[in-house]
């Protein structure tokens, strides 16, 4: 695609973006207010943007904080359902060599019996007292197959009991685990949901033409910073054509385009950041880690320019939100909490870096 009609898009893009948000269902815009007259009027307009600009700023604090305990939660459940699915493997071994045990004391038992009947002598004994050389000569070597197999039941009996004992000891380790990774989880859900109580009481103090201001400095913020990363020429020097998996990702990543964001969601009606882009690929495919901060860490990084639809944004220094790109300098993201699913500029926040889930494919 040409670098004119790139940008075409890119501008249609962002009045898009625009339109969504300032025609959020149920918003009612006021007339627009008269030229301020000289003096004080004026002056009010300034300090009261001034003011939104600092409650917009707490707010993306705020919903960064609770985009971060998310990842936590996220992890934490994560392991605790590992954990909890290794704890029933080893229930299960623990069941089986009991099972087996059993087994092997009555075979055990059932020997003692026969060394029993036979007069309570051990069979060499019996074999001595033999009278018939061929008698003895196959006596012999029955001897030596039940010496064999009575060494041979005596050690697996106590193999048996040693793993049971270990089976034990992994399964009271790891319930120490699954305990104090849901300790974790919920202490993640805690903090989560202290953080967007105190956004949404923020939020609901504002009067409705303030919340009309406040999304379009929102919308703004968010047009500077894509308008200074595609001032650098970025779309320039990228051309990466998506993989037949990316184009699948990125199919399902856009199909969900409306849908809710919920903190802990991976669909298939609502979404957080990660549970988009995690399900988005596992659709096409692909296993991926659960959490923005898990998919920085495991994933192949490569170069911005190089970026190709299909391809994980990953944002701000923590590694606390995540976007696929789609093309033309944008992605689809579930933003955060009061947000749908929707297209953004790629350079709209802080960009750490990129990564490829199928980067082994050209």
């Amino acid at each position: 695609m040409g670098t004119g009609k790139r940008w075409l898009l890119t501008a249609a893009v962002t009045v898009v973006c625009a339109v969504t948000v300032l025609a959020v269902p149920g918003t009612a815009f006021a007339a627009p207010a008269p030229p301020p007259s000289p003096g004080t009027t004026a002056s009010v307009t300034v300090v009261a943007d001034k003011d939104l600009e600092a409650v917009r700023k707490k707010l993306e604090k705020l919903y960064r904080a609770a985009a971060v305990a998310t990842d936590e939660y996220n992890a934490a459940d994560e392991k605790a359902q590992q954990q909890s699915a290794q704890v029933v493997r080893l229930a299960k071994k623990i069941v089986e060599g009991r099972e087996k045990l059993d087994e092997l004391k009555a075979l055990a038992g059932a020997a003692a019996a026969a060394q029993y009947r036979g007069g309570g002598l051990p069979p060499e004994a019996r074999l001595m007292l033999s009278e018939d050389p061929q008698e003895f000569l196959d006596g012999a070597g029955r001897v030596r197959q039940g010496q064999h197999a009575t060494k041979g039941l005596l050690g697996e009996m106590t193999r048996t009991q040693q793993d049971l004992e270990q089976y034990a000891q992994d399964a009271r380790a790891q319930m120490k685990r699954l305990e104090a990774g849901r300790k974790a989880k919920a202490e993640a859900q805690k903090k989560i949901e202290k953080k967007i109580a105190a956004a949404e009481k923020l939020e609901s103090e504002l009067e409705q033409e303030e919340r009309e201001r406040l999304a379009r400095l929102e919308q703004q913020a968010a047009d500077e910073a894509q308008a200074g990363w595609l001032g650098s020429g970025i779309l320039d020097e990228m051309g990466g054509e998506a993989t037949e998996q990316g184009r699948k990702a990125v199919a399902y990543a856009t199909a969900q385009i409306g849908k809710p964001y919920q903190w802990g969601a991976e669909g298939p009606k609502t979404y957080d950041c990660s549970g988009l882009t995690s399900q988005a690929w596992i659709s096409a495919g692909r296993s991926m880690p659960r959490t923005s901060q898990a998919q920085w860490e495991q994933l192949t990084r490569v170069d911005v320019t190089d970026m190709r639809p299909g391809d994980l944004v990953i944002y701000f220094d923590d590694a606390s939100h995540v976007g696929m790109y789609v093309g033309d300098g944008t992605i689809v993201h579930a933003p955060r909490p009061g947000r749908t699913v929707t297209l953004a500029g790629a350079g709209s926040m802080p960009i750490l870096g990129v990564v490829r889930p199928d980067a082994e494919e050209n």
